[in-house]
């Protein structure tokens, strides 16, 4: 059974396209079910090019509104925006796109975003990978919100990393930029380590099965050509396996919005405008409202 307690009734979050599963995992002709907002779906693809979301219980001849988009089916349970936010490096023919994780985590989607927003928790959490101490300085970096698009943004980020991707063979400074598009999908681009005028992406895709329970669908687009998909996937879900730990052990599960809830410092002025960006748009689920 439902709990009532955890279905979404904030009309920002209803009326937003939402992941609820990667389109290589629907086995074709299959019903699988998964959760979105408190509410149990049912759903039903091809694997590719055809897929369909209704609410569980009810036919399927009674679909919600669902698009497909970078390799996931996307459902809304409100009313539907036109469209979904634009990745153009997602369409380059040379890139390649692969949904290298979808792992279920124990806390409120702005939570995973926030922590996908942080760099300054990469020398511990992320030893040898994305940080390493003493390297630890999280240097000023620019934010600013796209006036057409309403995209929040974190520009000019430069962070040392021993090992920025699956392809890396030394450290390095490492050019980001972050962008929050949607309140809880978010995406990394970063400097390719083949080819300096282009960046990867990583995208966390968030599905908020309830309000402190996600599945965090990780999409990856990467100019590489030197390692195949298991190793560009092991990468991702290793990165993700050490950030799991960390978010389910965040209390309160919620992201408090009030700024003065947690104490801020220099490093943390993307959280701080996210959670501002937040209360504009005025979400209060998963949240905490000021």
């Amino acid at each position: 059974m439902t709990d009532v307690d955890e279905i979404c009734t904030d009309p920002t979050i209803l009326d937003q396209w939402h992941p609820i599963m990667a389109l290589n995992e629907i086995v074709g002709g299959a019903v699988g079910e998964t959760m979105l907002l408190g509410q149990r779906l049912s759903y039903r693809g091809n694997g590719q090019d055809d897929a369909i979301a209704w609410m569980a219980g009810h036919s399927s001849a009674d679909p919600v509104p669902t698009l497909l988009k970078f390799g996931y089916l996307w459902a809304c349970l409100g009313e539907p925006p036109a469209t979904l936010f634009d990745i153009a490096e997602y369409d380059e023919p040379d890139r390649r796109n692969l949904n290298s994780a979808s792992i279920g985590v124990h806390c409120s989607a702005p939570r995973a975003v926030e922590n996908f927003l942080d760099m300054g928790h990469f020398p511990f959490v992320h030893a040898g990978y994305l940080g390493e101490e003493p390297h630890s300085e999280v240097l000023e970096y620019q934010v600013s919100t796209d006036p057409d698009t309403g995209d929040l943004w974190a520009t000019e980020c430069l962070f040392w990393q021993p090992m920025a991707a699956a392809s890396s063979t030394n450290g390095q400074m490492v050019d980001y930029l972050y962008r929050v598009p949607h309140p809880y999908c978010t995406l990394l681009y970063k400097s390719c380590p083949g080819d300096e005028s282009r960046m990867d992406v990583v995208a966390l895709f968030n599905q908020p099965m309830t309000a402190t329970h996600i599945r965090g669908h990780m999409l990856m687009s990467y100019l590489d050509e030197a390692n195949d998909l298991v190793a560009l996937r092991h990468f991702a879900q290793t990165i993700f396996a050490q950030d799991k730990p960390i978010l389910e052990n965040q209390y309160p599960k919620e992201l408090p919005l009030d700024p003065r809830a947690e104490t801020p410092i220099r490093a943390d002025k993307i959280a701080i405008a996210y959670r501002r960006w937040l209360s504009e748009l005025g979400v209060t689920y998963g949240v905490i409202p000021v």
